[in-house]
């Protein structure tokens, strides 16, 4: 391996995902959920809202800057739960909030050559409370909260990107919303 080829820290470069970061009540609301929910084996990563999956290790200082740009001095968007939505082998609530939808597109232009598939279409705001369990206990999770379900506003706090490296994933910058 070149030293081009290493991160400033030694470690490979990898691939920067982008999520929101929720304010502190809401994250241990989902949090609690995902426990609940999640298979114990699968559940490493705290609850998130993910902007994009997949952003080369190149444009880090990049999307440092833009990401930087879009909460500096600005007021926190407005978010709701508005419903729960099936992943077919998991459950998912469905988070609308139009002013990052505008976040999200301004900074699909600017990296609309590097986006993969999954992020270049379109955006699905979602928050992951179970995955990768048979439909029938899916279906039977979705049945049990969706009884309970009322709509609800979430406080989103900021906006992060994070190295993915197979595992948990690994900080790169966070940027907090006024």
């Amino acid at each position: 391996m070149t030293p081009d080829q290493v991160g400033g820290d030694g470690a490979k470069p990898a691939p920067l995902i982008v999520t929101a970061l929720f304010g502190r009540q809401d994250q241990a609301w989902f949090d609690a959920l995902r426990r609940e929910h999640f298979p114990p084996d699968r559940n490493f990563l705290a609850a998130h809202l993910t902007l994009f999956h997949h952003l080369p290790p190149s444009v880090a200082e990049e999307l440092k800057h833009r990401l930087s740009q879009e909460t500096r001095g600005i007021r926190a968007p407005r978010a709701r739960v508005t419903g729960l939505m099936s992943l077919g082998r998991g459950i998912a609530y469905r988070i609308e909030v139009p002013e990052l939808d505008a976040v999200r597109e301004r900074l699909t232009e600017a990296f609309a050559g590097l986006l993969m598939p999954q992020d270049a279409g379109r955006w699905r705001p979602h928050v992951t409370v179970q995955n990768k369990v048979s439909p029938s206990l899916a279906a039977a999770v979705m049945k049990a909260l969706s009884r309970d379900f009322v709509p609800r506003e979430v406080e989103i706090a900021g906006l992060a990107s994070w190295h993915y490296r197979g595992g948990p994933w690994e900080s790169h910058s966070r940027h907090m919303f006024a």
